[in-house]
Formats: structure tokens, sequence, C-alpha cells
């Protein structure tokens, strides 16, 4: 008898994300990945959102220079 796998949600996510997302690794210094995620969670942010809004924000800035 064989047996038909199944995808988990894990894995459908993790297909999804590969699709939709470009990953880039970001390298801090010791200390300072939970200085910028606590700012980020006083804001109401996640990490990944705040990094993504500093990044669009610098982006802004720079073009109006």
């Amino acid at each position: 008898m064989s047996r038909v796998k199944t995808k988990t949600n894990a894995q459908i996510k993790n297909d999804y994300a590969k699709k939709a997302y470009d990953d880039i690794r970001l390298q801090v210094k010791k200390g300072e990945k939970e200085k910028i995620k606590s700012h980020a969670e006083s804001r109401g942010e996640s990490l990944n959102g705040f990094v993504n809004r500093a990044i669009r924000e610098t982006i802004q800035r720079d073009k109006n220079e």
C-alpha cells in the first residue's frame, strides 16, 4: 500500500516565501540586534518591518537630495 505524502503548513509557507520574497542577510555587532528589536517593538513594529521601513525611507530621502 503506497502512502501519499502531503505538505505540512510550514512547507507550504516556505514554498510561498521562496516565490514571493528575496532574502537579505544583515549582520550587526553583538547586542545591536536587541537594541534595534526593542526600538522597533516600542513603535509597534516587528524587526523586519522596521528594517524595511528604514530602507524605504532612506531610499526616498536619498532621491530627494
